[in-house]
C-alpha cells in the first residue's frame, strides 16, 4: 500500500513537471516568436523611447502653456520635429537636384568651366602643389581632368549612391521614431506605470529608483550630445560668417550631424580652413583656423560637463558607457550602453553598501 502512494506521488510529481515544463517552453515559444515579430520594429521603438523620456520636460511645459492638454502638446511637438527634419532634408534634395541638372545641362553644351586656381593654392602645406595641379587641369581641360580621375569616379558612385539610400532610411526611421514618441507622450501615465512595474519586477522594490534613473541617463546623454553638437556647430557656423566662407550654412548643417555621430569635426573643418587660406589675408585667415580648432575639439570640455548635469552618477561612469555603448551599437549604443553602466554602478554601489 505504502509503495502504491509513494508511486502514486511520484507520477504526479512528474506530470507536474511535465506540465510546468510545457507552460514555461510556451510562454518562452510565445516571447520569442513577439520578438521576431516586432524585430523590424525595434530599432524605432527605442529610438521612440529615447526621444520621448528626451523631450518629456518640454512636452510637460508646453501642455500647461496650452492649458493641459497633452495630446495637443504631442502633436505640436511631433510635428514641429517633423517639420525640422523633413524640410531641410527637401530644400538639400531640391537644391542638389537643381545643380545636377545645371550641370549636366552645362556639359552638353559644352559651357562648362572651372576657374583657374590662385597662385597662393601652391603655398599649401603638403596638399597644395597636387591640388593646384589638378585644379589647373579640371580648367584647361575638364575632359581630362574626368579622364584622368575616372576609375576613382567609378570606384566613388557606388558609395555616394549607398550613403544617399542610406540616409534616406536613417530619415524614414527618424519620422516613425517621432511618431511613436508622440504616441508615447499622449499616454504619459500608463507609461510610466507600465516602466515602473516591469523594473520593479526586475529589481524589487528599488526598481521605480532605476525607472527614474533611466530616465535622467537619457536626458543627460541628449543633453552632453546633441547640445554639445549644436553648440560647436553654432560658432563653428558664425566663424565661417564672418570670414565670408561660401555656404555657411550648408557646412554648419553638415558640422551639426558629424558632431551628432560623434565624429571628429576636424573632419569637416581643415578642408574648410585650407579654403579660407586661398582667399583670405593671413591674419584673419589664422585667428579663423585658431577659431575653428578650438571649437571643433571643444566637445572634449562642453560634453562632459552637460552631461554631468541632473543625474546622481559620476560623470565619468556616463561618459565611458555612453562611448562604449557607442563603440558596440552605433548611435543607439550612446543611449543604452550610458544607462546600462548607470545600472550597473548602482548595483554595484547597493551591493557595496549592504555588506
Amino acid at each position: 500500500m505504502k509503495n502504491n502512494t509513494e508511486q502514486h506521488e511520484h507520477e504526479s510529481h512528474i506530470r507536474k513537471s511535465i506540465n510546468t515544463a510545457l507552460r514555461i517552453g510556451f510562454v518562452a515559444l510565445l516571447f520569442v516568436m513577439s520578438f521576431l515579430i516586432l524585430k523590424p520594429f525595434l530599432i524605432p521603438i527605442i529610438w521612440g523611447i529615447i526621444i520621448a523620456v528626451a523631450i518629456f520636460p518640454l512636452h510637460k511645459r508646453f501642455s500647461k502653456v496650452l492649458g493641459n492638454r497633452e495630446k495637443l502638446s504631442a502633436t505640436f511637438i511631433v510635428l514641429i520635429g517633423l517639420a525640422l527634419l523633413i524640410v531641410p532634408t527637401v530644400m538639400f534634395t531640391t537644391s542638389t537636384v537643381e545643380s545636377m541638372q545645371s550641370l549636366s545641362k552645362q556639359m552638353d553644351e559644352g559651357t562648362l568651366s572651372v576657374p583657374p586656381p590662385d597662385k597662393k593654392v601652391a603655398d599649401w602645406p603638403l596638399i597644395g602643389k597636387p591640388v593646384y595641379e589638378t585644379w589647373e587641369l579640371a580648367s584647361n581641360s575638364l575632359t581630362g581632368a574626368i579622364k584622368k580621375f575616372e576609375p576613382q569616379l567609378k570606384e566613388l558612385a557606388p558609395k555616394l549612391l549607398s550613403a544617399l539610400t542610406s540616409l534616406g532610411s536613417t530619415l524614414l526611421l527618424f519620422i516613425i521614431s517621432l511618431i511613436i514618441s508622440g504616441a508615447l507622450l499622449v499616454n504619459t501615465e500608463s507609461a510610466e506605470k507600465a516602466a515602473k512595474s516591469i523594473f520593479k519586477t526586475l529589481a524589487g522594490e528599488g526598481g521605480e529608483q532605476f525607472a527614474a534613473l533611466g530616465s535622467a541617463t537619457i536626458r543627460s546623454v541628449v543633453q552632453g550630445v546633441l547640445g554639445t553638437a549644436v553648440i560647436q556647430a553654432f560658432f563653428l557656423g558664425i566663424g565661417m560668417y564672418v570670414i565670408g566662407f561660401p555656404a555657411a550654412g550648408i557646412v554648419s548643417l553638415i558640422a551639426l550631424f558629424v558632431a551628432i555621430i560623434q565624429l571628429p569635426l576636424l573632419l569637416v573643418m581643415l578642408p574648410v580652413i585650407v579654403y579660407v587660406f586661398s582667399y583670405a589675408d593671413t591674419t584673419p585667415a589664422v585667428i579663423f583656423a585658431i577659431w575653428a580648432v578650438l571649437w571643433s575639439v571643444s566637445d572634449n570640455f562642453i560634453k562632459p560637463y552637460l552631461m554631468g548635469r541632473g543625474v546622481d552618477i559620476p560623470m565619468l561612469v556616463i561618459l565611458l558607457g555612453a562611448i562604449g555603448g557607442m563603440m558596440m551599437g552605433g548611435i543607439i549604443g550612446l543611449f543604452i550602453g550610458a544607462v546600462l553602466l548607470a545600472f550597473a554602478y548602482k548595483i554595484f554601489q547597493a551591493i557595496i553598501k549592504s555588506e
